[in-house]
């Protein structure tokens, strides 16, 4: 295959290090393609509220689907602007919010600073720990060789992955399977807030649609698919017991080790067909 033909990632996601690697019990000297995973600090209304590690592309969609998902502004139309700027030290994100969120967020006394593996660092108590999200109403059903077409589909539409080994994915699908839009980081989180902000920012995304995600689903992931009001979530891995009971109170269709045809459906499967029963 010709890979000039083949679609590569933004040059600053990643970059090539020299690395000694071993092979049959031969040392040899290679270059290796590794994933950035830089700070980036998100600003609310001039005051700095949360850094998080992320890799350096799509950072205007996850900084409104963080804003989205972590309840801090209700709905796209509450952020009047979104500038990203860089430095030497990382990335800066300056979001403009309506006044009414950002009083809310003050309130919220939160000082956030995150890590690729948990959402949750520095969540000042148990109320804030587990939000649960709004009851999702409506919601169509979706033919499980939809979601099988989605999972098949993910692996070519990672150039990221492809290229370093080292990042998640995050897709939105529409419901006979075809991937819309897909976002990738470093961070599962950060990939399902990247993905997040495209669908809240978007107006043209065609009908009713599912999300799928590469990593296991946790309570956070549950959460932030339901605040924007997608009523399903495919993962390729496994799903954990609050997840579970989320996705049961949202209304949401959780389905964990995606594989193939086969899957596990945890909460309402009622919305998930086998060829249209």
């Amino acid at each position: 295959m010709d890979m000039s033909d083949v679609p590569q990632p933004a040059a600053q996601v990643y970059r090539a290090l020299p690395v000694r690697e071993v092979r049959s019990g031969q040392w040899r000297e290679v270059q290796d393609c590794v994933a950035e995973e830089v700070p980036v600090a998100l600003e609310f209304n001039g005051v700095a509220h949360a850094v998080m590690m992320a890799t350096p592309d799509d950072l205007e969609d996850f900084a409104c689907g963080f804003s989205v998902t972590e309840g801090i502004v209700d709905t796209a139309s509450q952020i009047y602007d979104c500038e990203c700027t860089s430095s030497e030290r990382g990335y800066t994100v300056h979001l403009t919010i309506a006044a009414s969120c950002f009083h809310r967020l003050k309130e919220m006394r939160r000082n956030l600073t995150g890590r690729t593996g948990c959402g949750l660092c520095g969540t000042e108590s148990l109320a804030h720990a587990v939000r649960g999200p709004l009851a999702l109403t409506g919601g169509g059903s979706f033919d499980a060789r939809s979601v099988a077409r989605a999972v098949a589909g993910l692996r070519t539409r990672q150039l990221l992955l492809a290229v370093t080994g080292a990042t998640h994915a995050a897709a939105w699908c529409t419901a006979d399977g075809q991937i819309a839009l897909l976002r990738e980081d470093v961070g599962r989180h950060n990939a399902l807030d990247k993905l997040a902000g495209a669908l809240v920012r978007s107006r043209d995304l065609p009908g009713e649609g599912f999300v799928v995600i590469t990593s296991r689903a946790s309570y956070e992931m549950v959460q932030k698919t339901a605040s924007v009001g997608v009523s399903l979530l495919v993962a390729v891995s496994g799903v954990t017991a609050l997840a579970v009971e989320v996705a049961q109170d949202a209304g949401l269709t959780l389905v964990g080790f995606a594989r193939g045809d086969d899957g596990s459906i945890y909460s309402h499967p009622e919305r998930l067909k086998l060829d249209a029963q």
